[in-house]
């Protein structure tokens, strides 16, 4: 009986040493140095509930992931997108909420797209900013707040599908 153990051990530590295998990996590749990545911490497509009399400002967190310093500034982007969260209303910008900036004043979009510019291209985490408007219509509102790709000549802003959207139940 100790002999099967002892051969069944000695076994996989051969199969175990002679599996690792030595390989030089490359860093990173010349056509991912310029491609970035932003998400929402914590990383889901988790949905938020909030009341509508809400005072303070919704704070979303978002993550840009860099390894590098560059000379340009990199511009994340966002939409706001159709609901999806079943019984509610499509919520309405200007009715019952605003995207506004960490001082509560209301941003606009640029052809339906709103950004946030990350300084040098370097990792860093930064926040979209909802105002509540308290609107009196009865019942549920929702609206999406998306994360898109961005594509320059210079870089490229993606996203993480498992961190892209943040479904927004206003009750």
């Amino acid at each position: 009986m100790k002999s099967k153990i002892m051969i069944a051990a000695m076994a996989l530590l051969v199969g175990v040493l002679s599996a690792c295998e030595k390989r030089d990996y490359l860093l990173g590749l010349p056509e991912y140095d310029h491609h970035y990545y932003i998400a929402y911490v914590p990383y889901t497509n988790a949905q938020v509930t909030v009341n509508k009399n809400q005072a303070a400002l919704l704070k979303f967190p978002v993550s840009f992931n860099s390894s590098f310093t560059r000379s340009y500034d990199a511009v994340a982007q966002y939409v706001l997108t159709p609901a999806t969260i079943a019984g509610t209303g499509a919520a309405v910008l200007g009715a019952d909420f605003n995207v506004v900036d960490k001082n509560g004043a209301v941003i606009n979009p640029v052809n339906g797209k709103y950004s946030i510019v990350f300084p040098k291209a370097e990792k860093a985490r930064d926040t979209i900013y909802i105002k509540l408007l308290n609107n009196q219509v009865p019942g549920a509102r929702s609206v999406n707040i998306d994360l898109i790709e961005n594509v320059t000549s210079e870089y490229r802003v993606d996203t993480m599908s498992v961190a892209f959207r943040r479904p927004l139940r206003i009750n």
